[in-house]
């Protein structure tokens, strides 16, 4: 006797094996649901829709209910159905005037559907032909509809299901609905250049500007002007904005400069829109190129389509290398094969590289989540398992925990890195740490900051370096701005430091450690060196596993180990060149601060910041909220100004001696500076969830007051700056004393007065 296997109706963005876990019995004949708005929606607007589900040949029995389900990413505002004069109200009626009831949960329907509307009818039964209206932003009662999602997507679905039987098995229907999702007018510009190039080299400049959700924006026109602060062959003194562009690239540009070059975006008026980043000119063998590892699109967890998703990174982003970096339980041998054809459709030497990889996703107990990343296609996939993926035949290339991934790699004879990071799970560097794949930790990404991973990496014994990534879901990649949902910060970037932009130059900037992070998609040159009176053994691979050196030198660059080191000590030197003025710099060794630079602040300085870091764990539930007050009594200030305020829906309401706010960190900072109007009277009340306190004006000064807050790192800070810091680049030279006993692990912490933090990945000096 022969089985017929079910079939399985398509999933939006799924390939084929892709899991359904819905009835297909009968699907054409469950029902139809239809959409009766169409247009366009902006990004972040309060918009109202009406679908319209209309019961099929079964009609519908009592308790039966359909699902409207959007992406478990999506940060479409929750539902509520109480209130029909406030936002995000939703409403239901039966043509036949049977009862409903609605409901709604952020994770019920199958990943990544998982955020989920259910309307039940509780008496009352649906005939044929009968319909369930569903108003999502009913405006009717005075909401002013449902705030859509804050970043654009083609197509947007309302993923609808129906379970006509009662049975909990809900079918998924035919004719999915779905909407444009937009980016809205442009508030925020951007002016990008590379951080360095020699003189002579051909460079490019990419302009954008950005929605109040960090979306480029398609509304610019009219005229663009330039100015350099140096000349450049090739810059046009203006132009017309390409109509309908969302950024716009100028090429071929060369300059003779031989100090820093910065570009104003001006207005027709003259008046100054941005200014560039810096452009270093100077002579260097290898050169920096930006990259976003690690992106996920619609295919697994994140929106839209891999191909959407290269195409925001090289020509909205501007960055010049990405990896994606999809879940791989929801991989399908069909998805791979596709992926990899992407991989090699948009690597293109000189211009924009495609690394392949996937996400190793073990559960944390086995190892948590790794980014695995390649130099060239053709590679087998090892999932952590196929929670997702129907079909088994492959199941023997698993790998189920991290020791058997590693294992696995290794077997295979080829290059390959392995990249822990924090996402949903975090990576468990003490169940296993292989020292020749994991050659660098993420310690930011959307999902926050985590200089924790980086102490885990010195525990276990890695000789690591640093990198930060978007673990962009809302198809932004190199450009990730988090939106309205659960990532509490803007994504980070990796800056490589590699001969040539190609495949093999990256890599081998990987496999060297020779790169530094910066979180909020920050371009910012960074050097470190370090110098020895003694010749030391110089390795590219960590020594522990049992390579010959690669030669003896006095002198090492960011990522580079020396073993056989005999000094007491090193001469450690770094070179920042920024657009925000630095806000501080801290020199590391290991998990210890040896200094912190700050900005002379002199007596009678005005300018105060608030700030707030942490998060409650280290696991998925590890947004800190803040929520209240600070006010000044006996003082005033003006000029209050957000630092890390990504999530424009939450409150920040200042007047001239208060501010009221709600803030979420998932370990990184976020806070307010503001100007006193007296820089010595009066006293600094905090009043919050999690913080109560009293400060005399008088006492805050350039060193941090530290509030502690329990958590993970999450404390309150107050400090002083300067007035005026014109502190934009900076150069300074230490006497480091090493330890004897133990790995010297020297590198820096550099924050940033816009909220940036950079990271230069550790310079090795093991002891003889």
């Amino acid at each position: 006797m022969t089985t017929t296997p079910p079939l399985h109706l398509s999933i939006p963005n799924a390939h084929p094996g892709h899991t359904a876990h819905f009835t297909d019995y009968r699907a054409a004949e469950i029902g139809s649901v239809a959409l009766l708005d169409e247009g366009d929606v902006v990004a972040g607007s309060y918009a109202s829709f009406t679908l319209v589900f209309t019961a099929g040949r079964f009609g519908m029995d009592d308790t039966g209910s359909i699902r409207i389900c959007t992406r478990q990413v999506s940060d479409v505002a929750r539902p509520q159905f109480t209130n029909p004069k406030a936002a995000n109200y939703v409403s239901a009626e039966a043509s036949n005037g049977a009862l409903l009831s609605l409901a709604f949960d952020p994770k019920l329907a199958m990943r990544p559907w998982s955020r989920t509307i259910t309307v039940t009818v509780v008496r009352g039964f649906l005939s044929p032909g009968d319909t369930l209206t569903v108003r999502l932003g009913d405006r009717r009662g005075g909401s002013p509809g449902l705030r859509m999602q804050t970043y654009c997507e083609d197509p947007f679905r309302f993923l609808v299901l129906a379970d006509v039987f009662a049975a909990c098995n809900w079918a998924l229907l035919p004719g999915q609905p779905a909407v444009k999702v937009v980016p809205g007018p442009p508030v925020t510009h951007r002016a990008i250049l590379p951080t360095l190039r020699r003189t002579g080299d051909v460079f490019s400049l990419l302009l954008r500007a950005d929605d109040a959700w960090g979306n480029p924006s398609a509304g610019l026109s009219g005229m663009v002007r330039l100015r350099s602060s140096a000349p450049v062959a090739g810059l046009p003194d203006s132009f017309d904005w390409p109509a309908g562009a969302r950024a716009h690239r100028i090429e071929g540009l060369t300059t003779a400069a031989t100090e820093a070059l910065r570009i104003d975006w001006l207005d027709a008026a003259g008046q100054v829109l941005v200014t560039s980043n810096p452009l270093r000119v100077a002579p260097t063998e290898l050169l920096p190129f930006w990259a976003d590892l690690h992106g996920q699109s619609g295919e697994s967890v994140g929106s839209g389509n891999i191909v959407q998703l290269a195409s925001y990174a090289r020509d909205l982003a501007g960055v010049d290398a990405i990896c994606h970096q999809a879940n791989d339980f929801q991989v399908t041998a069909a998805a791979w094969a596709h992926f990899n054809e992407v991989f090699a459709d948009f690597d293109e030497p000189g211009r924009f590289v495609f690394l392949p990889g996937y996400e190793w996703s073990g559960n944390t107990a086995l190892g948590g989540d790794r980014n695995v990343i390649f130099p060239d296609e053709g590679r087998t996939i090892r999932r952590s398992c196929h929670a997702l993926v129907e079909d088994l035949s492959d199941a023997a290339t698993d790998a189920l925990d991290a020791r058997e991934l590693h294992s696995a790699l290794r077997a295979e004879g080829l290059p390959v890195l392995c990249v822990p990071h924090v996402g949903g799970r975090y990576a468990n560097l003490f169940f296993a740490h292989d020292r020749a794949l994991e050659r660098a930790v993420e310690v930011h990404s959307d999902w926050g900051t985590f200089d924790w991973l980086l102490e885990d990496a010195f525990a276990v014994g890695a000789r690591v370096g640093i990198v930060a990534n978007s673990d962009g879901h809302k198809g932004r990649q190199g450009a990730s701005h988090p939106g309205g949902s659960q990532f509490g910060s803007y994504g980070g970037l990796t800056c490589l430091l590699a001969q040539k932009l190609d495949r093999a130059g990256i890599f081998d900037a990987l496999m060297r450690r020779h790169h530094f992070a910066t979180t909020n998609g920050t371009r910012v040159f960074v050097d470190t060196r370090v110098a020895l009176a003694t010749e030391a053994a110089a390795h590219i691979d960590d020594p522990a596993l049992g390579g010959a050196a690669t030669g003896r030198t006095r002198n090492a660059m960011m990522g580079d180990i020396l073993a056989d080191v005999v000094d007491a000590e090193a001469v450690f030197s770094l070179d920042i060149q920024s657009a925000s003025p630095i806000e501080r710099v801290i020199l590391m060794n290991r998990t210890e601060a040896l200094e912190v630079w700050r900005p002379a602040c002199p007596p009678g300085a005005r300018r105060i910041r608030v700030m707030w870091e942490g998060s409650e764990y280290r696991g998925r539930g590890r947004e800190t909220f803040w929520d209240g007050s600070v006010s000044l009594t006996g003082n005033g200030w003006s000029g209050v100004r957000a630092i890390n305020r990504w999530n424009i829906d939450h409150q920040f309401a200042a007047t001239p001696d208060r501010l009221d706010f709600h803030g979420v960190t998932t370990g990184g900072a976020q806070g307010f500076e503001a100007i006193l109007d007296d820089a010595a009277t009066g006293t600094l009340e905090i009043a919050t969830n999690l913080v109560t306190a009293s400060i005399p004006v008088a006492d805050i000064g350039a060193e941090d007051v530290v509030f502690e807050a329990g958590g993970l790192g999450r404390r309150l800070r107050v400090f002083r700056l300067p007035d005026v810091n014109p502190n934009t680049a900076l150069r300074l030279t230490r006497t480091v004393a090493l330890r004897p006993d133990a790995d010297n692990a020297l590198f820096l912490r550099a924050v940033f007065e816009d909220g940036c933090v950079a990271w230069s990945s550790p310079i090795y000096l093991i002891p003889r």
